[in-house]
Parts: structure tokens; sequence; C-alpha cells
């Protein structure tokens, strides 16, 4: 015989308000719901809808999409554990999204190819990077033509005509300014020495130079062609912005879902030496990124926030422990490859932390 809870009970069971039990009963979106009087009684063994007022799961339908360039510290390998952060049912709404420090955008990517967010924000203080998604977004045809030329010419030349062709890139990279007329020359530069250089790094000088060498690669796929236009597809739903993180905050309200990815607080004296630009993301930045967290805290944004842990080499050092008391602080394992010795790569501790 088949026996009934009431709504109060699926509310409870379901992790979800009464109210709104009643809107998706309403709403025949409940198998088997029948009104008595004036309740609800549902199938007791009858399952939770998924809720269409939150983050829509569009992997049934989804594009396949990667990172366009290789990122130091990039989140493709926590993506899962990220993934466990994102709401995708239940009573809160979130219909925008915000990266404010994107970087390569591991997980913006993972978000677009699975989910509907009705707006979305990126931003990062890299003017090259932030030019390269702008480019990919507006003129990508352009884009691939030059990246395919630069593949082609590069690819069958020997290790010493690699070297030469490389370096000349990097200079042109270096002399060439942005501007309009550049853009599109400067972000094929910028991603040919990113798949040719040496682990995928953007480190600059002081003068705002990049100065990474090349790399060992026998046949770097330069020029994806396919993921590139699918990424373009994408793209023209989302706000791009060059400048600081706390440019977003106009943008975030209790409905947008955040995740930032700073520049991450140095673990060992050699774990620095990957700078991201010419300024340097000290205590001091992270102080202030931690007064920005507690600013769209209070708006009602849900955030979560990566970074190292100081723990791996230290156990006494409290740094983020004590910065982020009022939020959950969660230690995931992660494998980091940028240490000089290999003996010191492997697994490592990172943090996520959420409110």
């Amino acid at each position: 015989m088949l026996s009934f809870i009431s709504a109060k009970e699926a509310a409870d069971k379901w992790n979800i308000s009464q109210r709104r039990v009643a809107v998706l009963c309403s709403e025949n979106r409940i198998a088997g719901a029948t009104m008595i009087g004036n309740m609800w009684i549902i199938p007791k063994d009858a399952l939770k809808p998924i809720d269409k007022r939150t983050v829509r799961d569009n992997s049934d339908n989804s594009i396949a999409l990667k990172p366009f360039v290789k990122w130091v510290g990039g989140k493709s390998q926590l993506i899962d554990e990220l993934e466990k952060m994102l709401p995708t049912d239940g009573e809160k709404v979130f219909t925008k999204y915000c990266e404010p420090m994107v970087g390569g955008g591991a997980l913006l990517f993972n978000i677009l190819s699975k989910h509907n967010f009705e707006k979305l924000y990126i931003s990062d203080i890299n003017s090259e990077l932030i030019n390269t998604y702008n480019v990919i977004k507006n003129n990508v045809d352009d884009l691939i033509a030059e990246i395919k030329e630069m593949q082609l010419t590069f690819l069958p030349m020997d290790e010493n005509s690699r070297k030469f062709y490389y370096y000349s890139i990097r200079d042109k990279f270096n002399a060439t300014s942005l501007t309009d007329k550049t853009a599109v020359d400067k972000a094929a530069y910028f991603i040919f020495l990113n798949k040719t250089c040496f682990n995928g790094l953007y480190r600059v000088n002081k003068k705002g130079q990049f100065n990474v060498p090349m790399g060992a690669y026998k046949n770097p796929t330069i020029c994806d062609e396919e993921n590139l236009l699918n990424i373009s597809k994408v793209l023209q739903n989302v706000t791009i912005v060059y400048g600081d993180y706390s440019l977003s905050k106009d943008f975030i309200d209790k409905s947008t879902f955040v995740y930032i990815d700073p520049p991450y607080r140095p673990i060992s004296e050699t774990s620095a030496f990957t700078s991201y630009n010419s300024d340097s993301f000290d205590d001091n930045e992270q102080i202030r990124l931690a007064k920005f967290i507690d600013e769209i805290n209070a708006k009602g944004a849900k955030i979560v926030l990566s970074n190292s842990d100081p723990k791996n080499v230290n156990i006494d050092d409290t740094f983020f422990d004590d910065l982020y008391k009022a939020y959950k602080i969660k230690r995931v394992s992660a494998t980091r490859m940028i240490n000089s010795k290999a003996d010191n790569r492997g697994k490592i501790n990172e943090l996520l932390i959420c409110n």
C-alpha cells in the first residue's frame, strides 16, 4: 500500500521550506502529490525534484571546454572539490557567477560547459590575459589564423631554430604595446608563448616584461581550434573586465556565486619565483582580500576562496586559520609541480575557504 507524508515532512526530508514544497506540488513537479482539503500529501518514496530556480545542470547538452592556456596553480585538479561547493539545488537562488581573479579559468570553463547562469563576470589584473579572453570572445577567427601560422612554422623546426623563433616571438610580445590594433597579435603571441614556454609559467620582471625561457616539448598543441571556437561561443554572455578584484563588488549580490583564486601565499622560499605581475601579493594584500570577502559575505553572496596551506611547512603557522576564523576552512590534497627540486614536488594540502 502506497504511503504518504505531509508537505512539512517532505520539506524536512529535502531540506527546503514547506512553502517551496507546496509550489513544487502545484507545478506538478512531484509525482503522485495530491491535495487533500487545503494540504498537500506526497508519496513517501517521491524523489526531490531539481529546483529550476538554482543553477541549471546543462550536462546533457554540454560543450566540451578546457582552459585555453596552461596556468601554474590552475584549479583543474581541484574541480571535483570545487564543484561540491557549487549549489545546484535547494532553497538558495544563484543566478549569477563571478570570478574576479580568473587566471586560466579552469572552474569557469567547467561552469560554462555544464551550467547556465543568467549573468557572469570575470576579471584579472593581467592585461595580456584579459586581452586574450576578449579577443577569443570578439575576434576568434583572426586569432586562430595567426596561431595556426605560428604552429605550422614552429613544429617542423629543429631545436636551435625553435629557440630562435621562440625568443623572436617573446621579443615581439614584449616590444608591442597593447592597443586595439595590436590586440589579436598580442593574444596570438600570448597563447604561443604559453604553449611553448617552460611549464606554462606567466612570469614578468620588474619592468613588466615576460621572461620565461622556452620549454622542452616535442609536439605541443599550440592552436586548439575547436576549443577556441567553443570558448568564443560561451564567452558571449560573459562580462570581461581588466582590473582589481574589488571592481566586482557592484556586480555581486545575494544571488551570486563567487570563486576567488588569488596568488597563493608562498609556503617556501622558492615557491614565489613565478611572479604573476610586477607587483607582489604579500600578506597585506591577503588581508585586504579578506576584508573584501567580509564585504561581499555581508551582501549574502556564496563565496569560495582557495589558497595555500602554510601548515604544509610550519604546523604553527595559523595565518589563514586566524584570518578566516569566521568561515569554514577545508584542507584538500593537490599536486604541485613548480618546485625547482624534484624531490619536493608532490602532494600538499591546499585550502578551500567558504561561507
